[in-house]
């Protein structure tokens, strides 16, 4: 569906999306979901420092996602992000409870605003959660698996429908 260089033409438009919607910001946090959304966040890092002034905090955001109830660790304080815009960003929206619970985490946290990427919203939400920037919408049905494969050693960076 999406190979690197599309995989990285989608980061580069979200990247001048989030800087439009933070223009006056001087600070913002990515806060990637632990491993593919992290990996994400880092890319999204990157392109945001070669176009925009703010200071870009990453934050890794650990969930266990096969827990009825929220259990998140993350690898900061709270006060990195306190009073700040959060960024909010995992690899494939499925039903949304992996972004619901990454939400959680910052629900008793005072903050200036917060802001969900995707890179693939598969349109199966089952939580009431809507993604700000997204690079790829994509109907599929249930059966059906997005993978995302990025930076792993040895293979080509690529998004596919199994």
């Amino acid at each position: 569906m999406l190979d690197s260089k599309q995989i990285q033409q989608k980061i580069n438009r979200i990247a001048y999306q989030i800087l439009e919607d933070n223009i006056e910001e001087k600070e913002i946090i990515l806060a990637g979901i632990w491993d593919r959304g992290y990996k994400l966040a880092v890319r999204l890092q990157k392109t945001l420092q070669e176009i925009s002034d703010f200071k870009i905090t990453l934050l890794r955001i650990d969930l266990e996602k096969q827990s009825s109830k929220l259990v998140a660790k993350t690898d900061l304080p709270e006060n990195n992000w306190k009073n700040k815009v959060i960024i909010l960003v995992d690899d494939v929206l499925n039903s949304g409870k992996t972004l619901a619970y990454g939400l959680g985490v910052f629900l008793n946290t005072p903050h200036k605003k917060i802001r969900t990427v995707v890179l693939v919203d598969r349109s199966h939400k089952i939580f009431p959660i809507a993604t700000d920037f997204v690079g790829l919408e994509l109907a599929t049905v249930l059966k059906e698996h997005v993978d995302v494969i990025m930076d792993v050693e040895g293979e080509e960076d690529r998004v596919y429908l199994s």
